[in-house]
């Protein structure tokens, strides 16, 4: 696990205190069920590129803000968003909510934790 720096875990702490988080077993179960949502890979280009969820789209962190609204117009859509392990997804996700998202799901865990529970992975 990544030793992250005190003033990054403040505000991911920040951002955790106003979003709804799941599992990664959430989200294989929803998966599993057909259950509708989108699943948002929030990890840089070369983090991407290295394997990612099926049925994953790609929206950095760098660009999500900004790209969000033309590729999920849908303010009330069901948005599942990951990364590496859980930090950078949610403060995504309190940013979305910020913007009129209103069901902006951080997925706690992220890839390392789909990965390690054996989950399936693409390239």
């Amino acid at each position: 696990m990544a030793n992250h720096a005190p003033g990054f875990l403040a505000i991911v702490d920040d951002a955790r205190s106003r979003i709804q988080e799941c599992t990664v077993s959430d989200v294989s179960t929803w998966q599993a069920a057909n259950e509708s949502f989108r699943l948002v890979d929030v990890r840089e280009e070369s983090e991407w590129s290295r394997g990612h969820l099926p049925s994953a789209e790609h929206l950095g962190k760098g660009i999500i803000e900004r790209d969000i609204e033309e590729c999920i117009p849908d303010l009330a859509e069901t948005i599942v968003l990951y990364c590496g392990g859980g930090y950078r997804s949610a403060l995504a996700a309190d940013n979305l909510q910020k913007m009129g998202y209103t069901n902006v799901i951080s997925m706690d865990g992220g890839f390392r934790g789909w990965k390690d529970a054996g989950l399936e992975i693409q390239q």
